[in-house]
């Protein structure tokens, strides 16, 4: 039994709002790119986003502050000042030529649920706080999740004096918001219940199935490599059994990469996203190539068993081929799997929203909530998103499933009230 009952046009004007404002955001001065989205960390963008944010969750009855990492967090009191906080959040910062939805979309979300119990003066025996995190894609440094890292209070080893493709170093770019990383750890979020966030799908599952929800089991673990094949230059005349040919070792990996993640489990992914040709040339073979290779699964043991098969692979080949071989591990992510009350409370909401049980589904893609679990149970709701397409211009999302996701949100908290 629900604690009041939702008026259905209110919750259409919030989704439909939500959508809108992420659409708002997608052009300028909301993106540092003259066409299309592109968001970086502490960007003229980011900053006048996280002030249009501001607006938006000062309207929705939150205070507003920014922490020491760039975060922006709107704060809806609960029944006591010492009340818990059930999280809500996602990312507000873009890869380039980024789609208006990723990330940005369940920051909406939270803000339009918060705006929904403000406008009927309703409070929990909780406090509510939606954050929008910076550097989840780490598109402009070689950085990653850095906020909701802080906000996990993980430990992190930082070199600010990476730069990024302008040479700005992370130092400056942090100092010309006043921040620092010496000041990180200050970020960490207190006394927190749980952490939720709504996310599109960044796959076509829920579109296969017509349905506008997903409940997310887990979010994959990640190994990223970087593989250097040397072998020996040499004029394209060079008879084929005298060569060492680099790019021919990495051709012949590659297709092993891929037959390794095609015969594992169904949540195992292989991917080679990066190859370059050392002084390539038509008329030369090959001396030097690196390349990228990213391995991915949900289930424990599941990753570090395809690393193991992949760098025996890579030894192998290089073996036959007379090429040296050099593997760096450059990212090792951990995954995490949703809390399973709140996923139950998650799937009664949806359930009441749409009258259907959801597809329970995996991510292989990362998200804040990955590092959030880290610090609080933590549970997602994934919306469906057209042809499962995202980090692109064409990311596309219906009005009728984001009502619905906002609608499940509601409903969501509202039933965490009541368990309390």
């Amino acid at each position: 039994m629900l604690v009041y009952m939702i008026e259905a046009s209110e919750i259409q004007a919030g989704g439909a709002r939500a959508k809108a404002r992420c659409d708002e955001l997608g052009a300028f001065p909301y993106s540092d790119q003259a066409h299309g989205l592109f968001r970086p960390y502490l960007s003229p963008a980011h900053r006048e986003t996280l002030g249009r944010l501001a607006q938006w969750m000062d309207d929705a009855g939150m205070s507003v502050e920014t922490d020491a990492v760039g975060n922006i967090i709107g704060h809806y009191a609960g029944r006591t000042p010492d009340a818990p906080v059930l999280l809500i959040g996602s990312h507000v910062d873009s890869v380039r030529d980024g789609g208006r939805y990723d990330g940005m979309l369940g920051v909406m979300l939270g803000i339009e649920a918060v705006g929904h119990f403000h406008r009927h003066n309703q409070r929990f025996p909780f406090a509510l706080e939606v954050i929008g995190f910076g550097d989840e894609e780490g598109s402009r440094f070689s950085t990653y999740m850095m906020g909701s890292r802080s906000a996990a209070g993980l430990t992190q080893t930082i070199d600010d004096s990476v730069t990024d493709r302008d040479g700005v170093t992370l130092h400056d770019a942090l100092a010309s918001w006043g921040l620092s990383t010496t000041r990180f750890k200050t970020a960490k979020r207190d006394n927190v219940l749980a952490y939720v966030e709504a996310h599109i799908e960044q796959a076509p599952h829920l579109e296969r199935a017509a349905l506008p929800l997903g409940l997310v089991r887990g979010i994959a673990s990640q190994y990223r490599y970087r593989v250097t094949l040397g072998g020996q230059a040499a004029h394209a005349g060079t008879a084929m059994h005298e060569r060492r040919d680099a790019l021919a070792a990495a051709a012949e990996a590659i297709s092993a990469i891929e037959a390794i993640g095609c015969a594992g489990p169904d949540d195992l992914v292989t991917t080679v996203g990066c190859l370059t040709v050392e002084n390539g040339a038509p008329n030369v073979v090959p001396g030097l190539v690196v390349m990228t290779v990213d391995i991915r699964a949900v289930t424990p043991g599941v990753r570090e068993d395809a690393a193991g098969q992949i760098l025996k692979t890579l030894e192998a080949i290089s073996h036959k081929r007379g090429v040296t071989l050099a593997v760096e591990q450059v990212q090792d992510l951990q995954g995490a799997l949703c809390n399973e009350a709140l996923n139950l409370t998650l799937r009664d909401a949806i359930i009441e929203t749409t009258g259907k049980a959801p597809p329970v589904l995996l991510s292989q893609a990362g998200h804040d909530a990955m590092i959030m679990a880290h610090l609080a149970p933590m549970t997602m709701l994934f919306i469906r998103c057209e042809g499962g397409i995202s980090h692109n211009p064409a990311e596309a999302v219906n009005s009728e499933d984001v009502e619905a996701a906002h609608r499940t949100l509601v409903n969501f908290i509202t039933r965490v009230g009541e368990e309390r």
